[in-house]
């Protein structure tokens, strides 16, 4: 384990082939999905949980923003794309990365 409490590749995968490791890994991950409001009542979708260390956040955030036709950012390890896309990102995370189902929590707004 790092100093923060992270699983290292090389601790869940030892010798095995990086394809391997990256679908190991994907499968130990909790990703959560928020909306939060902004200024002027706006909304925005954060994506928290995927680790740096195996995803390529910038190449997620856009491949999300190019789908959903939106804007968005990566900060402090976790995505954000503006508006409410709940839905629509924990299907493209299912289908396009391969995160389990059960591993994607969506937390509903406490309002």
């Amino acid at each position: 384990m790092g100093s923060r409490g992270r699983i290292s590749l090389e601790s869940v995968c030892g010798g095995l082939p990086e394809e391997l490791c990256v679908q190991i890994s994907s499968e130990q991950q909790i990703v959560k999905i928020r909306i939060e409001k902004r200024k002027f009542g706006k909304e925005v979708t954060v994506i928290e949980g995927l680790d740096g260390d195996v995803y390529n956040l910038k190449e997620i955030a856009s491949r999300l923003k190019s789908k959903l036709a939106v804007g968005g950012t990566v900060k402090d390890n976790h995505i954000e794309l503006q508006g409410n896309h709940k839905a629509r990102v924990r299907q493209i995370l299912i289908e396009e990365l391969g995160i389990p189902p059960e591993n994607i929590i969506t937390i509903e707004s406490e309002e």
